[in-house]
């Protein structure tokens, strides 16, 4: 089988960055073409020096010329620039944008999180979702989740989806700083960050609200409310989401913990990167770091009603990179996990 030629536009990034440690593991790939913007001209190696095996290519515009010519063309830009690349690229082209450009079915809730026109929906690069992995083979147009999303959704489908919690639900998520990207920012810096823990988008206002709510709705065929709070701590990458929901008023008291494990375990038996953790053993980042995995556990708060769950994911690998390459996968008719890990790094 020839191999596939993959250009990475905006590979000075994280997100980029964590698309060409996949990429290199990937025995079906051709890593061609290598985009930045400011950075156009630069050596790789002099911005992603762990990245030894491409250190020595130089770093191109990001524009048609230089993207033509790829069988997949990744899109790891800042949002608001993909849907304009995207546009000139042929249908014949798999084009993975890493962005929010695409997620949101809903125009009305791009202007007000985003602003700017909606650029249109792409096919949703969560496979876990009910029917999703059919949408994905073959598609040559995929919408990558966003990291919190992809580790609420999948922290709370099974309940949800089993109509066991009532839809209105809870997520408290924890990220380190790598999810804000890699452009300084002063709130990001080592002294604003080491030794503390701050909130932000509180109130319903992250930009990931929308697209969490759009997810969870879509597997009970109604609205489900969420009240989404992230959270900024001093690690560099991991996402720790805590999440909860009222029981449904018929099992209120009837629903025990083992039966929720029981429920959990069924809903993910057959997903390679979903792993529903043994009893009383709870997610940590650390396990999940430099890996495709998922990890997640779930409990009944008997005293006060609710069903909560805890989900780990890294936010540069199935929280962004490495779904990317997951779909591509899909897409191209590959096996789901060429390129990918459920092995992370410890300690």
């Amino acid at each position: 089988m020839t191999r596939k030629r993959v250009a990475v536009a905006g590979a000075s990034g994280y997100a980029g960055g964590e698309l060409l440690r996949h990429l290199l593991a990937h025995p079906e790939v051709e890593i061609g073409a290598l985009t930045g913007a400011s950075n156009a001209g630069q050596a790789l190696g002099s911005l992603q020096p762990h990245l030894l095996p491409l250190a020595d290519r130089v770093l191109e515009p990001t524009n048609l010329d230089t993207l033509a010519g790829h069988d997949v063309v990744f899109l790891a830009l800042p949002h608001g620039q993909s849907g304009a690349i995207a546009a000139e690229l042929g249908d014949d082209v798999v084009v993975v944008d890493c962005g929010a450009d695409f997620r949101l079915a809903d125009p009305a809730a791009w202007e007000r999180f985003y602003g700017g026109d909606h650029a249109g929906t792409w096919p949703y690069g969560l496979p876990e979702l009910p029917g999703q992995r059919d949408r994905l083979r073959g598609a040559t147009r995929v919408a990558v989740p966003g990291c919190y999303p992809t580790v609420s959704t999948l922290t709370l489908a099974p309940a949800v989806a089993a109509g066991i919690v009532e839809p209105d639900v809870v997520v408290v998520a924890a990220s380190g700083t790598s999810g804000a990207g890699k452009a300084a920012k002063a709130h990001l810096l080592g002294s604003e960050v080491m030794g503390n823990a701050s909130a932000y988008g509180v109130g319903g206002t992250h930009r990931h609200t929308p697209e969490i709510t759009q997810n969870l709705s879509s597997l009970v065929g109604g609205t489900v409310a969420v009240s989404f709070t992230p959270v900024l701590v001093p690690m560099p990458r991991g996402i720790l989401a805590t999440c909860s929901a009222p029981l449904a008023r018929d099992l209120a008291g009837g629903l025990t913990a083992e039966e929720a494990h029981e429920l959990y375990a069924k809903a993910y038996a057959d997903e390679p990167f979903v792993h529903v953790l043994p009893p009383d053993q709870w997610p940590q980042t650390k396990s999940v770091i430099g890996s495709n995995a998922v990890h997640v556990q779930v409990t009944v708060d008997e005293a006060a009603g609710r069903l909560v769950a805890v989900g780990a994911v890294d936010n540069l690998a199935k929280g962004t990179a490495g779904a990317a390459v997951q779909c591509m996968n899909l897409a191209l008719g590959l096996d789901e996990g060429l390129g990918l890990t459920t092995v992370g790094i410890a300690p």
